[in-house]
């Protein structure tokens, strides 16, 4: 690997834990792009599920695995990859004057490791998480990722993950599962945005017309994407190794943006 090496940014759509449980066309993808992308000298992970008030950095050598669901039936799975206190520390001096907690309770919940144990199977890769404060604008959040950039020539590879789309009142469960209107329109609309480079629109979501309200009933999963936005630059290549939505409701659109 070249010392002056950029690592792409990714944004995974991660939708249900039982994706770990599962070989399907997303956790397909999730492995080729762990193949594709190679391996960086640690991951930092931006998940939907640590909304916090205040921003945190996972900082312990041996993070736990968390089950932040209800399916018994996944307790078994472990991720056992290791922390990196050092980096949180580079993540902390990266984010100042913003205050950071360095955080010894939290671990990898699922939307980390149900998408690493497809890309990353054999947990040796080290990984942080680093929270989303709740109680802040979504400007706030890709001005944060602009200022994590420095790590993709650190050998960082920075991945959100959440769902561009993710209304859990509407999921289909069972039967056939026809994306709703709303959702394929708004997710539509992402795409276009970001094909067009047009982060500010993207940041400013809530204006993106009348499918935002339905497709973002809730920040916290379509935050993480604003973090790669933040850390991206316009002129970088932009893919979409995942284009489909799930359940009715879920957009599971990953997008990757730099080349590997």
């Amino acid at each position: 690997m070249a010392d002056n090496k950029v690592w792409p940014v990714v944004f995974i759509g991660h939708g249900t834990p039982l994706n770990a449980l599962m070989d399907n066309e997303y956790t397909r993808a999730w492995a080729a792009l762990g193949v594709a992308l190679g391996r960086p000298r640690a991951i930092l992970s931006i998940s939907a599920h640590w909304y916090t008030r205040g921003t945190a950095v996972t900082a312990m050598a041996q993070p736990e695995t968390i089950y932040d669901f209800g399916y018994q039936n996944m307790y078994h799975i472990k991720y056992p990859a290791p922390g990196d206190p050092a980096l949180a520390d580079r993540i902390a001096a990266l984010l100042a004057p913003v205050s950071v907690v360095k955080d010894q309770s939290w671990g990898f919940d699922h939307g980390t490791w149900a998408v690493l144990g497809k890309a990353y199977p054999d947990a040796t890769i080290p990984v942080v998480q680093l929270s989303i404060d709740g109680t802040r604008e979504p400007r706030f959040h890709y001005e944060l990722g602009r200022m994590l950039a420095p790590l993709r020539r650190e050998g960082v590879l920075i991945a959100g993950t959440g769902n561009i789309v993710h209304n859990l009142a509407m999921t289909i469960r069972s039967g056939p599962a026809t994306p709703y209107p709303w959702a394929e329109r708004f997710d539509a609309t992402v795409r276009e945005k970001l094909v067009a480079r047009d982060w500010a629109a993207l940041v400013n979501y809530r204006a993106l017309g009348p499918d935002a309200e339905m497709a973002v009933p809730t920040p916290d999963h379509y935050l993480p994407l604003l973090y790669v936005l933040g850390a991206a630059t316009p002129d970088e290549e932009i893919s979409f190794p995942v284009e489909a939505i799930d359940r009715g409701s879920m957009s599971m659109r990953t997008v990757m943006i730099g080349t590997v």
